[in-house]
């Protein structure tokens, strides 16, 4: 358990953050040692049992404190926490007296297990619960605990919608507490968001608060030490700690930690400005048109896996041979293979609809792991332009990097850092020796009733939407509520028209319906309801059964193909036997979706073809299981490598950057 507070970092008090020190090798060799024995080595949850006993010992006196003495109570624990530290008992005080506020002010009282779970937030390690058990109350404990302490806590999470409505749930606890809660969203003003940050307990998501610290370093731009901005405050409104938003690095607790701190971990987080290039819709137009003349296997090869372009020799002559003959910009041969190497990514690995939506004119990306649009975000490296010229949009300035960070970097600078999830014990060696933070699975508050049924994989992709039709209809005339996870926008829509055709009555939840998620979502437990929904309907979801579902068999969970990380396929199969409701869930799959065609070899998929004639067999069953196990293995080991590259790249940059003066 960390003490109280750690004051350390840029500026001390002023701005607290973790200074990174230089990694040896020997460092390194004990991380990756301690990542291969991390997922054996994990503690278990009988160690925080004691909290339980404790918090129930305090449970009388807290009963019968009024609204004004539970607000004293608070006041006293807060001098208290401060002057003492995280001692058991006052641990266990704060714990009961928020079980208390929780259920006065919410109805909801904290089980046993969402006990433990708070305790191993606040010793700064992840807590594996399963989906539905509450983690979002259970985070209301180390948060109150921590604030309570005068430690600033920011609260993580993955997209403004949860960072809302978490906010605005367990927003009377906390002021029951006399404790101020913030919301950071997209678009709101920098007044507001120093507001935000000023609160006790700040809910925000993880783009918007690394985001957030990259304007601050620009703000900074050298470090500088608490001295000198002691003195910097002599200058009144104008001097730079006026203008920094966020109060620091204190403690955070991220909700789902996996996505957060593993997936969203392959791509860098980058703040930019507008360049000062001309006559670029020209440029884009020409790069994109040459790009589509080039042949593939002769003049330039793919890698799906990877996303990556290489040209052949006869490509780059012929590069060079347009080079000379276009002048201009295209003098310079190797800024010429660059435009025309993002121009074949624009064309064989972005499509419409699945990696981005044309909206307004304007081309948004879909965030390929929460199914939703980000808005003023863009691909860098001219390849947003590209993508908006092979789109007929309107082409925008491409933009120069001001400042730069791997989410990696940004995390490990919290001095206190803690996580929850549903799906972490694969990614637990990681977990460690990136962040240092080891797992603990928290067990179920009552016995857990999903059904597994057994995986169908079919040759085509065609067989497989007939067999998802065909699941859904059953299901929906035994009276059950389904949903069904697609991957992209078009495969919901794909699916919809399919049901459409079927006479199947149903809704649709993707990016292009963001506005009524929770009205979508609110309705998804109804008797007979059909939900087609994108990753949207993953994480953080709750869907809550109506009276006399249970009875039917619950909630039923479609996957129509499996996810790069196998984490991903947990969490959708997680919307269905949460808190001890009864659900069931199942794998309708093909050998023609897009995880067996990238990551598994045509011959595997072939003699797989070949040798699967009934895909209701068991051969089928364990050959289609195994062959997807595979694909998964791959992608999982080949995104852990590029999460590597990324941090020891970042690494790099920030070294050059510090040499040069220059801000991250």
């Amino acid at each position: 358990m960390f003490n109280v507070p750690a004051q350390s970092g840029i500026a001390g008090g002023i701005y607290p953050e973790r200074e990174e020190p230089p990694v040896e090798w020997l460092e390194r060799l004990v991380a990756s040692v301690g990542g291969i024995f991390a997922p054996w080595l994990r503690p278990r949850a009988a160690r925080f049992n004691w909290i339980v006993g404790l918090v129930n010992a305090h449970a009388a006196s807290m009963e019968d404190l009024n609204d004004s003495e539970i607000m004293e109570k608070s006041r006293s624990l807060r001098k208290s926490l401060r002057y003492e530290g995280y001692s058991k008992d006052l641990v266990a005080q704060v714990f009961a007296l928020v079980r208390e506020v929780a259920g006065r002010t919410l109805g909801m009282r904290h089980f046993d297990v969402q006990l433990i779970g708070g305790l191993v937030l606040l010793n700064g390690m992840v807590a594996e619960m399963e989906t539905g058990e509450g983690k979002t109350l259970t985070a209301t404990l180390p948060a109150c605990t921590a604030a309570l302490a005068g430690v600033p806590v920011h609260i993580v999470t993955v997209n403004d919608y949860l960072a809302a409505r978490d906010a605005e749930w367990m927003k009377p606890i906390y002021n029951a507490l006399g404790l101020k809660v913030g919301t950071i969203q997209h678009g709101i003003d920098q007044v507001a968001s120093r507001a935000a940050y000023e609160c006790d307990v700040t809910y925000c998501t993880n783009k918007e608060v690394a985001f957030d610290y990259l304007r601050d370093r620009i703000v900074l731009w050298d470090r500088p030490g608490r001295i000198r901005l002691q003195l910097e405050r002599l200058y009144g409104e104008h001097s730079r700690v006026r203008q920094l938003v966020m109060r620091g690095l204190h403690f955070a607790i991220v909700d789902e930690a996996d996505s957060v701190l593993i997936d969203e971990a392959r791509t860098p987080l980058i703040i930019s400005g507008q360049g000062d290039s001309v006559d670029e819709e020209r440029i884009y137009q020409e790069a994109l048109g040459f790009a589509k003349e080039l042949v593939q296997g002769e003049e330039f090869s793919i890698f799906p896996s990877e996303r990556m372009v290489d040209l052949t020799e006869q490509g780059k002559a012929r590069i060079e041979d347009f080079a000379r003959s276009s002048g201009g910009i295209w003098l310079s041969t190797q800024h010429c293979e660059e435009l025309v190497r993002q121009a074949l990514s624009a064309l064989q690995f972005f499509s419409r609809d699945k990696h981005y939506l044309v909206r307004d004119g304007k081309v948004q990306i879909i965030d390929e792991y929460t199914g939703r649009v980000m808005p003023d975000r863009s691909w860098e490296r001219g390849l947003h332009q590209l993508i908006e010229a092979k789109e007929g949009c309107e082409i925008t300035s491409q933009i120069e990097t001001q400042a730069r960070i791997s989410y990696q970097r940004f995390f490990r600078r919290y001095l206190h850092i803690a996580g929850m999830t549903g799906t972490a014990r694969e990614v637990a060696g990681e977990l460690w020796s990136i962040y240092r933070l080891r797992v603990v699975s928290v067990p179920t508050n009552r016995p857990m009733h999903r059904e597994y049924l057994p995986d169908r994989t079919y040759h085509t992709a065609a067989q497989k939407w007939e067999a998802v039709v065909n699941n859904i209809s059953e299901m929906h005339n035994k009276g059950r509520p389904v949903l069904v996870g697609t991957r992209s926008v078009e495969a919901s829509e794909q699916l919809s028209r399919l049901l459409l055709d079927a006479g199947l009555p149903h809704k649709v939840l993707n990016a292009r319906q963001d506005k009524e998620e929770a009205e979508i979502i609110a309705q998804a437990g109804e008797r007979a309801r059909i939900t087609v929904a994108t990753n949207m309907a993953g994480r953080g979801t709750d869907i809550r059964l109506a009276p006399g579902v249970a009875d039917l068999g619950g909630l039923h969970v479609i996957a129509t193909e499996r996810h790069e990380a196998g984490r991903i396929d947990r969490q959708l199969f997680g919307r269905c036997g949460r808190q001890g409701d009864h659900g069931s869930r199942k794998a309708i799959v093909s050998f023609e979706d897009e995880l067996v065609v990238v990551y598994i070899g045509k011959i595997l998929q072939r003699l797989a073809t070949a040798i699967l004639k009934n895909p209701e067999s068991f051969a089928a069953r364990w050959i289609g299981k195994i062959l997807f196990y595979k694909a998964q293995r791959t992608a999982e080991r080949l995104h852990a490598r590029m999460r590597h590259d990324l941090l020891k790249f970042d690494a790099q940059v920030s070294e050059s950057l510090a040499f040069t003066g220059r801000p991250e």
